[in-house]
């Protein structure tokens, strides 16, 4: 078992959207003889984008999953989706693994999102390496890419294979570190040659920049290089592999995925230079700060980072081993549900499919179980007798919010169910319901996101969804001050009802939401009923007067009334205070409040006039800017009203570029010619 982890790989495909990620994934898998072609995203025929809005999309809305073998030594592969709306969950993707291969596009470089994922890496604390892809495509520019390693994402590249050619003209690489060329065959064979001539410099100059990198991130060898000039190739090599696995040295290679040029080299680096599970050198935590090493002599412990609706064997549970070892039909325990789990049958997902495994697995595995009965993506499960549950990184907020409905009435239950059961599958969706409207709100990572999942429930469950934007939260308040009386008598020929109060209403500052002074002197109105009065005109204020929106920031002094010995009651003095509000709220000129929102959008620098322009016109206040490395970071307090519907016109403006995040900020008054519109609005709907 030691051997085989040693030379075992587990590492996640990283990149923005459209880099070629999932191409590079099915160039690996082809080279290791998984798959007898290779798969093409835009044809709808790749090994990892399978699910039908995979294929209409032409790009990757949920993790890939693969594992072969490379020269006898067992690697996995998650292949991570690189759009801003389906990659919520990269956090625990890369829990999962123990390296990053990370993906940069020749021809678009590093982009703002590139610079968001590679955050993600660090953070998640993951050695890396880079792969330049498309190399084969009509405006590829190796220096342009390779440049931004340094300039915009801030590494120290190590560079092991210099392109020969581009474009159409893209034939083979220097192998930096061997000092030879290697050239493609019409199969992406390579076959050893000289290095042309019109490179042979430039080849002898990267060489000497690579020893530098190597020698300086080794103490020992950086003496020998600055007293003999020079180093070998058998000391760089292992010097290279612990640059790499501290996360000083990142090393660089090309390909051309779609054409098959480039998989051999890669995977050769992944397999000398990135780590197996045991050259972790930090123990997985639990939420108390408690250990457990990535080795198989230790307990038990797997992460579910994934969960996945499959066609044949109904819900598969996606897991990475990370201590000890898993076989077929263990029983294991899952702390935070405090529940046991039989495995049954270990499956290694493979695309679409499965492959049933009888070995036993450890740590780095990436293995499926099926029909677990009360186990959810971020669970652990774990040896009975050595319980541990990993702390789960946290993932990002939501960033928009949909209302749903049925297209028939009295289905609402039914799309409840249906959505519900797809939460499961996508930690990123959250389903809720609106206290105040009762509307089912969906929120996710982006309208596509949102539009993704309601495609998914029509297709898998047959239920018709409508999809909304859903209300805004306005609120009503007071501007003035107003005193007055409430008073119900009823008389019905038997005991009647009666109950009266004199009550003031005033407003009180922004966000300071409800005060009840009790000011009953002399017994003017007995104690049992004073709380009923409150009762009253809280709930009264809940339907707010102007619009049917609560009614906020005010303060009620009740310092009156009277009362009647055998017709008062606690719901006539309710129905008196309900009374009371009415009057005072309209007597203390009532105003509307719209929400305003903390909006921070991402941009490359030379968007950022025209983001400013676009967030002005929804009556945003810009409330600073910041630049740094291309990339612009503006601040802005905006209606919520104005950017429901917002990350669509970001995409747009910014080509897919920009990003934003935003949360509730505070309320302010609405503008009359708003406030007139949307009264207008809700009474047309009472009508």
């Amino acid at each position: 078992m030691q051997d085989r982890l040693s030379t075992q790989r587990t590492y996640a495909l990283v990149g923005h959207g459209g880099c070629g990620k999932t191409s590079v994934a099915e160039m690996l898998l082809f080279n290791a003889g998984v798959i007898n072609r290779l798969g093409k995203i835009d044809e709808g025929t790749a090994c990892l984008d399978y699910e039908p809005e995979e294929i209409k999309r032409r790009g990757s809305i949920q993790p890939g999953f693969g594992h072969f073998q490379w020269k006898k030594n067992p690697h996995f592969l998650i292949d991570t989706p690189g759009d801003n709306n389906f990659c919520g969950d990269l956090p625990y993707l890369l829990t999962a693994a123990d390296g990053a291969v990370f993906v940069i596009d020749a021809v678009d470089g590093v982009k703002p999102l590139t610079k968001r994922f590679w955050a993600e890496v660090k953070t998640a604390g993951l050695p890396a390496m880079v792969i330049i892809n498309k190399m084969d495509r009509d405006r590829a520019n190796f220096e342009m890419a390779f440049a931004g390693l340094q300039e915009i994402l801030g590494i120290k590249p190590v560079l092991l294979h210099l392109p020969l050619g581009t474009e159409s003209d893209f034939r083979g690489v220097v192998d930096i570190l061997a000092g030879k060329a290697l050239f493609f065959d019409d199969a992406g064979n390579l076959k050893p040659g000289e290095i042309p001539a019109e490179v042979a410099d430039q080849a002898e100059s990267l060489r000497e920049t690579m020893m530098e990198n190597i020698a300086e991130s080794d103490e020992n060898l950086m003496e020998k290089y600055l007293e003999e000039g020079s180093l070998s190739l058998e000391e760089m090599l292992p010097a290279l592999r612990k640059g790499v696995l501290n996360g000083e040295l990142v090393p660089v290679t090309v390909c051309a995925a779609l054409v098959n040029r480039g998989g051999g080299l890669l995977l050769d680096v992944v397999q000398d230079l990135m780590p197996s599970p045991l050259d972790r050198t930090a123990p997985w935590l639990d939420s108390e700060g408690n250990e457990r090493p990535s080795s198989h002599d230790a307990p038990t412990a797997c992460f579910v980072f994934k969960t996945i609706a499959d066609p044949f064997t109904g819900q598969l549970s996606v897991l990475r081993v990370l201590s000890g070892t898993v076989s077929p039909d263990m029983t294991l325990l899952n702390p935070a549900k405090d529940g046991k789990e039989r495995l049954g049958q270990i499956l290694l997902p493979q695309g679409k499919t499965t492959v049933p495994c009888k070995d036993t697995l450890g740590p780095g595995a990436i293995i499926a179980v099926a029909k677990l009965k009360n186990t959810a993506t971020a669970d652990t499960l774990c040896d009975e007798k050595k319980p541990f549950q990993l702390e789960a990184p946290k993932l990002p907020t939501s960033m928009i919010t949909y209302a749903l409905g049925a297209a028939e009435k009295g289905e609402e239950d039914k799309v409840y169910a249906a959505v519900q059961k797809l939460l499961d599958e996508d930690v990123t969706l959250n389903l809720t319901r609106g206290e105040e409207t009762g509307e089912m709100l969906l929120s996710g990572m982006g309208q596509m996101h949102i539009e993704t999942a309601v495609e998914k429930v029509r297709r898998r469950y047959k239920v018709n969804v409508v999809l909304k934007p859903p209300k805004v939260p306005y609120r009503e308040t007071i501007k003035g001050r107003a005193e007055v009386q409430g008073r119900y008598k009823k008389q019905t020929g038997g005991r009647g009802q009666f109950g009266d109060c004199w009550i003031r209403m005033e407003p009180l500052p922004r966000g300071q939401g409800y005060e009840f002074v009790d000011a009953i002197v002399g017994g003017s109105i007995p104690r049992q009923y004073i709380p009923a009065v409150d009762k009253g005109i809280q709930e009264s204020s809940q339907r707010g007067v102007l619009a049917g929106y609560p009614l906020v920031d005010f303060k009620v002094t009740l310092f009156d009334g009277s009362f009647h010995t055998v017709d008062s009651s606690e719901m006539a003095f309710k129905v008196a205070g309900s009374m009371a509000f009415k009057k005072a709220a309209e007597d203390s000129k009532i105003v509307l409040l719209e929400p305003i929102v903390l909006m921070t959008v991402y941009t490359p620098d030379e968007f950022m006039g025209d983001i400013i322009g676009d967030l002005s016109s929804r009556r945003g206040k810009v409330l600073g800017t910041d630049s740094h490395a291309g990339v612009t970071e503006i601040r802005a307090h905006l209606p919520m009203s104005e950017v429901l519907e917002y990350a669509p016109t970001l995409r747009s403006m910014t080509g897919g570029q920009g990003t934003f995040v935003m949360e509730f900020d505070h309320y302010e008054e609405c503008p009359p010619p708003v406030a007139e519109k949307v009264v207008a609005e809700a009474k047309a709907q009472e009508d």
